[in-house]
């Protein structure tokens, strides 16, 4: 059976590190990985908090994994999509943006 529906909405900003992987599933879907870098001053108990992380983003079929093909390092983006445990033989607590949309954007 289905899991009940719940929220499951992430955007982030960043820039891309290193080269876009792309690949295609056995059931013939072009899949694209990149990893993020998002870097910012959030703001939390009423201060500033230096936050700094890196996700893999996957970008799964057409015209998505081209956008995320087309990708150079260092080069400023903005994905939204829903995360997911990265890979059941994994680790639990490892997690990857699956991207439904990607924007570039500039981060100055």
């Amino acid at each position: 059976s289905l899991a009940p529906l719940a929220d499951n909405c992430l955007t982030i900003a960043g820039r891309v590190i290193g080269p876009c992987e792309t690949r295609t599933s056995p059931a013939g879907i072009a899949i694209s990985r990149f990893l993020l870098e998002h870097h910012s001053s959030q703001m939390e108990a009423d201060g500033a908090r230096e936050v700094y992380c890196r996700i893999s983003v996957l970008a799964c079929g057409e015209p998505i994994a081209a956008t995320a093909r087309k990708l150079s390092p260092e080069t400023p983006v903005r994905v939204s999509g829903f995360i997911a445990r990265a890979n059941n033989r994994e680790g639990a607590y490892r997690l990857v943006l699956h991207a439904a949309r990607i924007d570039l954007c500039d981060l100055e």
